[in-house]
C-alpha cells in the first residue's frame, strides 16, 4: 500500500462537477493499493498517516499531528501509484490489487483514520476525480507499507 501525503490550506474533489470530498486546513492522501496488500497494511499505513508531525507548532516547526492541529483528511484513491514506467513508454499497472479488493482496502483505511481523526473526506473510487488543492508548504511525503520504499 502506498500513499503521497500533501499538507494543504484546502482541498476539493469533485466528480461531473459534484463536490464528493472537501476539507480545508488538513491533508489530502492519495492512495494507492497493490497486490498482496491486506489489513496490517492499512493499519501501519492508517496509524502513520493519523500521527504524521507536518503541521506546524508556535516556532514554525513541522511538529504537530493533524488531531492536535484539527486538521482534516481527505483520501483519494489512485491505483496509479503502483504503475510501472519501466518496461517502455506506457505505465504497467499489474502491480495494483484488483478493484474489489481494492476499494475494500479503500474503506477499511478511510475507516481507520476515522477512529483517529474527527473529519475524514474521500473522493470516489472508480470515477474519474477532478482533484482541487492548495498545497501548503510545499510539504509533500511518500509512505509504503512495505517499509523498505
Amino acid at each position: 500500500m502506498r500513499v503521497v501525503v500533501q499538507r494543504v490550506k484546502e482541498a476539493r474533489v469533485t466528480v461531473d462537477g459534484r463536490v464528493c470530498g472537501e476539507i480545508k486546513k488538513g491533508m489530502v492522501v492519495l492512495l494507492g493499493v497493490g497486490e498482496g496488500d491486506d489489513a496490517d497494511d492499512v493499519n501501519y499505513l492508517a496509524d502513520r498517516v493519523a500521527n504524521l508531525r507536518i503541521f506546524p507548532d508556535e516556532e514554525g516547526k513541522m511538529n504537530i499531528a493533524p488531531a492536535d492541529a484539527e486538521a482534516a483528511v481527505l483520501v483519494v484513491p489512485q491505483f496509479t501509484l503502483y504503475g510501472d514506467c519501466h518496461g517502455g513508454h506506457r505505465p504497467s499497472f499489474i502491480g495494483a490489487a484488483p478493484p474489489d479488493e481494492a476499494r475494500r482496502l479503500y474503506r477499511d483505511f478511510t475507516s481507520r483514520l476515522s477512529e483517529h481523526l474527527d473529519e475524514v473526506a474521500t473522493g470516489e473510487f472508480g470515477a474519474m476525480m477532478m482533484v482541487d488543492l492548495t498545497n501548503w508548504g510545499p510539504v509533500t511525503l511518500l509512505m509504503d507499507s512495505s517499509r523498505d520504499f
